[in-house]
C-alpha cells in the first residue's frame, strides 16, 4: 500500500513541470502586459499628483507664474512667486549643454568605432564608462574647487570682453564673469561633461551595429574613409544618434546636485549666460524642505509640474524625429 501511495505521488511530481511549462506562454505574456500597462500608469500617477498638490498654486498665480519676464521675483515671505528664471536657467544651460556636448561625443564615438587601434579600444571605453559612473555630487565638487576657477572663469571673461561686445549677443553675454567661475556658463560646462559619456556610448554603439557591406561598398566605389563616415555611416545610424542626444538631453534638464552646486543659486532675471542663476530642479532641491507656507510648497511642486511636462514633451517630439528619420532611412534602403 505504502508503495503504491510513494509511485503516484512520483507520478504526479514527474507530470508538474510539463504542466508549469504548458502554461508558460500565457504567464509569461501575462507579466509582459502588466509590465507594459505599468510604464503609462506611473507617468499618469506621476502627472497626477503633481497636477493634484498644485492646484492652490495654479488657481492664484494662473498662466502668470511662466510668462517671460525681466523683472520676475521670487519672494517667499510676500507670497509673490515667478517660475520664469527657473525655466529660463533649464533651457539655457541644457541648450549650451547639449551644444558642446553632441560634437564631442560623435567625434569620439567614431575614433572609437572606425578609428581606435584595438589595443586602445577597450581601456577608453572602460574610462568612458567610468565617466558615466561618477555620481553628480562629485562632479559638482569638482567643479567648484577646480574646473569653474581654473576654466570657466577665464572662459567666461573671454566671451564677455569678445561676443558682449556684440550688439546682438550683448544681452546673453554680458558681464562681468565672477571670478569664482559659479555661473550659468558652469552649469552647462558641467553638464555637458556629464551627459558626454551618455551620449558617446550610445553613439558608438549604433555605429558599430551597422553592417560592414556598408563600409564595405563605399570604400568600393572609391570613397576616402572620412567620406565613408560622413556620407554613409553617419546617415544611417543618424536615428539611433537622435537617441543617444534624447538620453542625453533628459539628464541635462533633470540633474540637480551638480547643478546646485555650480550655477550659483541666485533668483535674478537677468538673461546673461554668465551671471548665476536657477534651474527648476536645483531650486526644488534648496527650497521644498524649508518651505515657509503651503502655498510655497504648492508652487515648488508646480515647478516640478512645469519640469515634467517640459520633459514629457521634448521626449514625445525626439521620439517622434527619430521615428520619422528611421523611416525615411528605410524607404532610402529600400529604394
Amino acid at each position: 500500500m505504502l508503495n503504491q501511495v510513494k509511485a503516484i505521488f512520483s507520478s504526479r511530481r514527474s507530470t508538474w513541470p510539463k504542466r508549469l511549462y504548458g502554461h508558460g506562454d500565457p504567464i509569461w505574456t501575462l507579466l509582459l502586459i502588466f509590465g507594459s500597462l505599468l510604464v503609462p500608469l506611473l507617468i499618469l500617477a506621476v502627472g497626477w499628483m503633481l497636477w493634484n498638490q498644485s492646484a492652490a498654486a495654479r488657481a492664484e498665480f494662473g498662466w502668470n507664474f511662466l510668462l517671460p519676464t525681466l523683472d520676475a521675483n521670487w519672494d517667499p515671505i510676500a507670497s509673490n512667486f515667478q517660475a520664469w528664471p527657473f525655466v529660463y536657467g533649464t533651457l539655457l544651460t541644457s541648450v549650451v549643454a547639449i551644444a558642446l556636448a553632441v560634437p564631442m561625443s560623435v567625434g569620439v564615438a567614431i575614433f572609437l568605432a572606425e578609428l581606435c587601434p584595438s589595443w586602445l579600444r577597450l581601456p577608453l571605453n572602460w574610462m568612458i564608462e567610468l565617466l558615466a559612473a561618477i555620481p553628480s555630487v562629485v562632479y559638482g565638487l569638482w567643479g567648484i574647487f577646480v574646473f569653474l576657477p581654473n576654466i570657466v572663469a577665464p572662459v567666461g571673461s573671454l566671451m564677455s570682453k569678445t561676443l558682449g561686445q556684440i550688439p546682438g549677443l550683448a544681452p546673453l553675454f554680458a558681464g562681468p564673469m565672477p571670478h569664482s567661475g559659479v555661473s550659468r556658463l558652469g552649469a552647462a560646462f558641467i553638464l555637458a561633461i556629464m551627459i558626454m559619456p551618455t551620449i558617446t556610448a550610445v553613439t558608438r554603439d549604433v555605429l558599430l551595429s551597422i553592417p560592414n557591406s556598408q563600409r564595405e561598398a563605399s570604400l568600393a566605389l572609391g570613397s576616402t574613409q572620412w567620406e565613408a563616415i560622413w556620407k554613409v555611416l553617419l546617415p544611417y545610424g543618424l536615428s539611433g544618434i537622435l537617441g543617444a542626444i534624447l538620453l542625453g538631453l533628459g539628464r541635462a534638464l533633470g540633474e540637480t546636485m551638480a547643478v546646485t552646486m555650480v550655477i550659483g543659486n541666485s533668483i535674478t532675471g537677468k538673461p546673461s549666460l554668465l551671471s548665476p542663476g536657477y534651474t527648476m530642479a536645483s531650486v526644488i532641491a534648496n527650497e521644498f524642505a524649508e518651505a515657509v507656507s503651503e502655498l510655497h510648497s504648492q508652487v515648488l511642486i508646480e515647478i516640478g509640474l512645469v519640469l515634467f511636462f517640459l520633459t514629457l514633451a521634448l521626449n514625445v517630439a525626439a521620439r517622434l524625429l527619430v521615428w520619422s528619420v528611421a523611416r525615411r532611412t528605410l524607404q532610402e534602403v529600400r529604394s
